[in-house]
């Protein structure tokens, strides 16, 4: 199989699972390119296991200090072998940190709070919150179902509840477009995440 499904950037390990996403966000990397630093992630296929990224995983310089995953989809569209990943790092090296980059419609899709099935697995989750309001986050993000914004926010307030570390991002600066950072980081804290703005880079990392 040709699938890179573990790839690595700056000595931490990303394990990237889909192509599939319930966002078609305008300034996203993988309109412009199928690569990050030269590594293809445009998958094959999505036909695969959770021990083919094992196998591939095995590959990298483990222990390492984050696994993150993160690819050209929301990795939480793979939710099982998302979290058959995780219970293997934890086993094996219980002091590798293990982040999830989400855009927080994981409790939509399946219709049901997924969070407790992943306490003492995940780490920190970095929710993409990607504008002050609905109107901005759907212009940005492009969701593919109505009121995509409040599910975001209560999945960011879910994992504050579980008592996760989670960080509301945004991005800053798409084509000189500034967003009122403010105001998100005023939201971020009122559903108990920190926050965080990545600026745009057109080039991508």
């Amino acid at each position: 199989m040709s699938n890179i499904l573990v790839y690595t950037l700056d000595g931490k390990i990303y394990i990237n699972l889909t192509n599939r996403c319930t966002n078609d966000c305008i300034f996203c990397l993988r309109n412009d390119k199928d690569d990050v630093c030269g590594q293809t992630l445009w998958l094959d296929s999505e036909d695969f296991t959770a021990q083919d990224v094992i196998e591939q995983l095995k590959t990298q310089n483990l222990p390492s200090e984050e696994v993150i995953f993160c690819g050209y989809g929301e990795p939480m569209l793979k939710f099982a072998i998302l979290k058959e990943v995780c219970e293997y790092i934890r086993k094996n090296y219980p002091n590798t940190k293990i982040r999830v980059n989400t855009n927080g419609h994981a409790n939509y899709v399946y219709g049901r709070n997924v969070l407790p099935e992943l306490k003492g697995l995940v780490d920190l989750f970095s929710v993409s919150l990607n504008g002050k309001d609905s109107d901005e986050y759907d212009e940005l993000s492009q969701p593919k179902f109505d009121g995509a914004y409040d599910e975001v926010k209560k999945f960011i307030k879910a994992c504050s509840d579980e008592g996760f570390e989670v960080v509301a991002s945004v991005v800053e600066g798409y084509k000189g477009r500034h967003i009122d950072l403010e105001s998100c980081k005023n939201t971020a804290s009122e559903l108990g995440a920190e926050f965080r703005a990545r600026e745009w880079i057109q080039n991508g990392y």
